[in-house]
């Protein structure tokens, strides 16, 4: 009996997945839980495991290849069979019925069940191949319908709606774009995040502008002119951009698009949590299995400025700040082939140990391809480290759809004016640090930053933390 693999949903907002390559050849056998494939989506790379034991009969995308959750992979001859995957794929093919151009063909059916649309619908059946290269239609858009899997109609925007991801739908809200008018590069037509960025970076107007009719009266600021792509030249070596890195430039430049970012730095003395550190490095280890670094100290300074400034564990939504009432703190972490952000969940229920085990089991298993979707997504807060390459500090940018960023620079030995009681000056060695905290501007004001940041600078030189 045959099993088809299907392209797994890796989290709840992800449509679709990049195949970049297949562990297995045509004719190979095997084994139920063995890897697989390796895919790669907009939160994780991850190695697939097969459904069933057997042996790889029919690969049907190639290395490269993305495509859509649910969608039939491959085939496996074996004994055990997994008919199980076969009907999942059945939405996605009903998904690509629908046909953008000639919708106006189907009105004379449904004509007679809904009574809603207006009289004249009768009239457009006489001219069917104008109103089929004219996409003026938009307001009937309740006409073209379609049976759904329990018989009752969807309409042309809902099936439209099936072919864009969560992130699409929260950016057209935002710049108040009809996906419904957008014409899909994806598969069956799907929008895509390049489809609605390049949209609007075009300057194209929204769907719904009603009320700036008298607008261009006023003499438009010219378009920006992209400058010409670069063309190698002799001697240049040309590498094709990796599918991770192409979503984290799609993420990088949605958040500068997106949010008014605004950087703020402060000087850290980290001395007191560095003999801490010290003094328990060895028992920590013994006790616990895993290494004690400065991270864990600095989670929890920022746990508690979280809960005591809860705007920074917020995100914005149209016109609405919503307030998470969980603190999921997000740890970037550098791969040879890119970056991800493995989360933290609860973080601020978790001790020093707890999060030193968190932490460095989430970095060891992103370095591994060993991540499981919910541990990519629904971060809070992002802290970052660049201080570990040697950078003094940097201005992150915020990953979206959170509110802030905290970057943490090299923390050294330094040279620091200090000061007596008596009020005598004096240079002392100290463990310094620069910590940079990007914030959104639209909502964070600078001085909830500064007090922000000066809470955390607080915490970490006071040193009063249980190991």
């Amino acid at each position: 009996m045959s099993t088809e693999v299907v392209m797994p949903q890796m989290g709840e907002s992800i449509a679709e997945g990049t195949i970049t390559k297949w562990l297995k050849k045509v004719g190979e056998r095997v084994e139920r839980d063995e890897p697989l494939f390796e895919i790669s989506t907009d939160k994780v790379d991850a190695e697939i495991p097969s459904p069933a034991a057997g042996t790889l009969t029919d690969v049907r995308f190639k290395e490269g290849d993305t495509v859509e959750v649910n969608t039939v992979v491959a085939v496996l001859d074996g004994d055990q069979a997994g008919a199980s995957e076969a009907p999942a794929a059945k939405p996605v093919e009903e998904a690509k019925v629908e046909p953008p151009t000639p919708a106006p063909a189907p009105p004379p059916p449904p004509q007679a069940a809904p009574p809603s649309p207006p009289p004249p619908a009768p009239a457009p059946p006489t001219p069917p191949p104008v109103q089929a290269k004219a996409p003026a239609p938009p307001p009937p858009a309740p006409t073209p319908t379609e049976a759904k899997g329990d018989g009752s109609a969807a309409t042309a925007e809902e099936l439209r709606r099936t072919k864009s991801s969560p992130l699409v739908r929260k950016i057209a809200q935002e710049h108040n774009v009809d996906i419904s008018k957008l014409e899909g590069t994806g598969l069956s037509g799907r929008v895509t995040k390049n489809d609605i960025l390049s949209f609007i970076e075009s300057g194209s107007a929204p769907a719904a502008p009603a009320q700036r009719p008298a607008a261009p009266a006023a003499a438009p600021l010219p378009e920006p002119v992209a400058p010409p792509p670069p063309k190698p030249q002799v001697g240049d070596r040309v590498e094709q951009m990796s599918v991770m890195r192409k979503k984290i430039a799609e993420h990088m430049v949605l958040s500068r698009r997106t949010s008014a970012h605004v950087t703020t730095v402060y000087e850290i003395d980290m001395t007191r949590v560095a003999r801490l550190r010290d003094e328990h490095r060895d028992e920590f280890y013994q006790r616990t299995g895993t290494k004690l670094t400065f991270m864990p100290f600095i989670f929890e300074a920022v746990n508690k400025g979280l809960r005591k400034f809860p705007i920074f564990n917020a995100q914005v939504n149209g016109e609405q700040i919503i307030y998470k009432q969980d603190i999921n703190l997000g740890m970037a972490v550098a791969l040879d082939w890119g970056l991800i952000v493995p989360v933290i969940k609860r973080a601020d229920d978790l001790s020093i140990s707890g999060l030193a085990r968190a932490a460095n089991d989430l970095a060891d298993r992103a370095r591994t391809k060993q991540l499981k979707p919910d541990e990519v997504t629904g971060g809070t807060f992002t802290i970052t480290n660049p201080g570990v390459f040697g950078g003094l500090f940097g201005t992150p940018i915020i990953n979206q759809p959170q509110l802030a960023i905290l970057g943490v620079g090299k923390i050294e030995k330094r040279a620091k004016v200090m000061t007596t009681a008596d009020g005598d000056d004096f240079i002392g060695i100290r463990w310094m640090a620069y910590f940079a905290l990007s914030f959104d501007h639209r909502v964070i004001d600078g001085a909830d930053a500064e007090r922000f940041l000066a809470f955390i600078k607080e915490q970490l030189e006071a040193g009063d933390f249980s190991v």
